[in-house]
């Protein structure tokens, strides 16, 4: 078992975060319950902030809020000096609630319809990112009524495969996300962008791929880019003032992943930037990237209550909990892994190896396989480590399962920023038959 960020095992063999138990956690809010670690988010924040100022770039980290969107998290975000990545009007509409500075939101996506559009030029938000031609002529349309101009970024897939699940990889050539660079579609995008009124080209984004724990594809891809903006200069006459190498960095979700600090994915980052932009005679560019799931991911923690079990002999014994799939579709989706404590019993000696059910209507519905726990009896707490990113952004109301409350812990105090959904709420926007 290895805790994180603020973990501890108290003199009473509970897990603590923040400094607050969580078997009070589950006593004040119930369970399923989500729980943030917000002092490991905010040293998230500045190990990739402080990194670039340190080394004197100029920068933006844009925190990718698809990982975990709520008012509060954004508010947070918003204290440590970042910007924001949204991909939705939704998430737009969350970061404006949230009082986030519109000049820091980037709006990103492949398929943003022409109301987001509109709705994200009317507030002045800092950037779009560009997914494919469709979305060019829609902002040109949207400014032709309105006049103005709007900052963009044109996403490209420099073609560089990550080392990852097939279902996220992003920068691969067969993508259905942005304008490839190697059949000619980025340089269409830039030229058809740079002759454009309302548009002001500030230049590449790019996303390899998703939890990602080495660099080298990030180094091949900035290669690739600068290789390419530097025949566009040669040609067009257009340079970059900023290149957007996005997110992907990965977090430890069980023994077998091995990530690397923050400021390792930075420094290479610069290093390799610089090294070919002397090297084509470029001037320097900004660099931004967006990390989602680094910040936050093993920020948060699920507590579950324990409920039935089950004994197949000689196979396996299942023991059940009050979620699953409705709060944490990943392992579902995935195939995700995790670890996992039974937070009232954490220094409890390792008894039996059970499987954990979730309480959905599917035998998909199983959260982790073979996790050695002490033995575990109905009204236990388990903590599951690492949920942070994707469980409360993916969660739903299959079977009518209402989603779960989320509360920010730091330095032993505890805050409810998310209510615990009710059975009327999965019932307001219901109509009766007749």
């Amino acid at each position: 078992m290895e805790l994180h960020g603020s973990q501890e095992i108290n003199e009473q063999g509970q897990l603590t975060i923040g400094g607050v138990s969580t078997v009070k956690l589950a006593e004040q809010y119930g369970t399923p319950l989500y729980i943030y670690d917000t002092t490991l988010i905010r040293e998230r924040a500045r190990g990739f902030k402080d990194t670039f100022e340190e080394l004197g770039v100029k920068a933006e980290v844009a925190y990718a809020s698809k990982a975990f969107s709520s008012i509060a998290i954004f508010q947070l975000m918003k204290e440590e000096g970042l910007s924001l990545d949204v991909v939705s009007g939704g998430e737009l509409h969350t970061a404006i609630k949230a009082g986030f500075p519109v000049e820091k939101i980037h709006f990103n996506g492949n398929n943003k319809s022409y109301e987001e559009l509109a709705m994200a030029i009317k507030l002045g938000i800092g950037c779009i990112v560009v997914d494919n031609f469709h979305e060019l002529e829609l902002i040109g349309a949207i400014h032709g009524e309105l006049g103005g101009s709007t900052r963009v970024l044109l996403r490209v897939t420099p073609g560089i495969e990550a080392h990852t699940h097939d279902y996220i990889l992003t920068g691969q050539e067969d993508s259905k996300f942005g304008f490839d660079l190697g059949n000619g579609q980025a340089e269409q995008a830039m030229k058809k962008a740079v002759a454009m009124e309302g548009i002001e080209l500030l230049g590449l984004h790019c996303h390899i791929g998703s939890q990602i724990f080495e660099t080298t594809g990030f180094i091949l891809a900035a290669r690739k880019i600068i290789d390419t903006v530097a025949s566009w200069k040669e040609q067009h006459g257009f340079e970059p003032q900023v290149i957007n190498l996005g997110g992907g960095f990965g977090i430890r979700y069980t023994k077998e992943d091995q990530p690397i600090p923050p400021a390792q994915y930075v420094k290479d980052m610069i290093t390799v930037v610089k090294e070919e932009v002397e090297r084509h005679g470029l001037d320097m560019p900004e660099i931004w990237i967006e990390p989602g799931r680094s910040l936050v991911g093993d920020a948060g923690t699920s507590l579950y209550s324990i409920g039935s079990t089950k004994v197949v002999p000689e196979v396996r014994k299942y023991v059940a909990i009050d979620g699953g799939m409705s709060d944490n579709i990943r392992p579902a989706l995935y195939r995700a892994k995790y670890e996992a404590v039974l937070a009232n019993k954490a220094g409890a000696p390792v008894e039996e190896t059970v499987s954990i059910a979730g309480k959905c209507c599917e035998s998909g519905d199983m959260l982790i396989w073979d996790l050695p726990l002490p033995v575990a009896a109905p009204g236990d707490l388990l903590a599951v480590f690492c949920t942070g990113a994707y469980g409360y952004s993916m969660a739903n109301n299959y079977n009518r399962i209402p989603r779960p409350p989320v509360v920010f812990v730091e330095e032993g105090k505890d805050r409810l920023v998310v209510k615990r959904e009710t059975y009327e709420d999965l019932l307001s926007l219901d109509l009766p038959l007749d």
